[in-house]
């Protein structure tokens, strides 16, 4: 089959075209900088040459947005919202427009759309979509908006010939660099992985095997359309995955941070604290009720695997590929 996936090139990216090459399949990236003959150039905004190649493909698959490891600046968030909804437009444009259209559509969305809450996880019926919560940042309810605004720009795409599909997706654990477990393993190897801000708020996240077999999954099952989460299905607090991370690694302690400890970190990083204080606790409904079976259902396997799998690759070399999906270096920051 034909992927066409524009804003391939980031991490996401790098884990769903080395997989799906792997298979097989003819892959073409879309992207701003072009670096490599299957790279396409486009602008995320406009129509242009770019259009011919979801014209009698099978699948697109569209990455492309602003990435969020930045300051939650108003510059910055309307860059976030700005390069989402332009690009989920045309890429609608371009599908209404094709002679053979795909006959699918995976949109990229976020778990982000859901509530900052403890209470209770979060599933496509019954989920609680942010916004509105008490006691947390203004600025938190402008993230809800770019999902919600990112995920209507799809819905109102009119494209009767292709399914579409928003990938509520949490955070995609593999080991490139660069990626976010490859930044929590460097905190835990300083020492520096204890629990930030006393380590409630829940973490959902997906092991980039799963996240893989659900794009295969979601591919074939012409029975389903719309929001689907993207996240395993045990989600944990952030206490205990820094814990099952420093034991996978072999580092004891972790040192705890403080909200301002936190919020100073994050400063120097050039990052936001949402993406470590609030509790995502996304859950798998839809996919688990359509017989989606995960590989790595718990944190602690996953990790495992993969400190295992990296450690592997440091002794055979550099560029060693090994376990289900293979590695290589990845950029996070990439806007395509």
């Amino acid at each position: 089959m034909k992927y066409v996936i524009p804003g391939g090139t980031g991490q996401v990216g790098t884990v769903l075209e080395r997989a799906l090459r792997a298979d097989g399949h003819r892959v073409v990236i879309l992207t701003r900088t072009p670096t490599a003959p299957h790279h396409v150039p486009w602008d995320g905004r406009t129509l242009g040459p770019w259009v011919r190649e979801l014209d009698g493909a099978d699948v697109v698959v569209n990455l492309a947005g602003r990435t969020v490891s930045c300051r939650y600046t108003p510059e910055n968030l309307q860059q976030m919202m700005d390069s989402r909804v332009d690009s989920t437009r045309v890429v609608g444009e371009a599908v209404a427009a094709a002679e053979r259209p795909p006959r699918v559509w995976l949109q990229m969305s976020t778990a982000t759309v859901y509530a900052h809450r403890f209470d209770a996880p979060n599933d496509e019926a019954t989920g609680v979509i942010g916004g509105t919560e008490p006691g947390v940042p203004d600025y938190w309810e402008y993230s809800v908006r770019i999902a919600r605004n990112w995920e209507a720009a799809q819905a109102e795409a009119d494209t009767p010939g292709t399914r579409k599909v928003a990938l509520r997706a949490a955070m995609v654990l593999s080991p490139d660099r660069g990626g976010v477990f490859d930044v929590l393993s460097r905190l835990a190897r300083l020492g520096l992985g204890g629990p930030v801000a006393g380590g409630r708020q829940y973490v959902s996240w997906i092991h980039e095997h799963d996240f893989v077999r659900a794009v295969r999954f979601l591919v074939e099952r012409d029975d389903l359309a719309g929001p689907v989460n993207l996240a395993a299905p045990n989600p944990l607090p952030h206490r205990q995955l820094m814990r099952e991370l420093r034991r996978a690694i072999g580092v004891p302690i972790g040192l705890p941070a403080t909200r301002w400890m936190a919020e100073l970190g994050a400063l120097v990083l050039r990052s936001d604290t949402e993406l470590l204080l609030k509790s995502r606790r996304v859950v798998p409904g839809r996919l688990q009720d359509a017989g989606f079976a995960f590989d790595f259902p718990h944190c602690a396997d996953a990790v495992r695997e993969l400190v295992a799998r990296r450690a592997g690759e440091r002794r055979s070399g550099p560029d060693a590929s090994t376990g289900p999906v293979g590695r290589r270096s990845a950029s996070p920051v990439r806007v395509d």
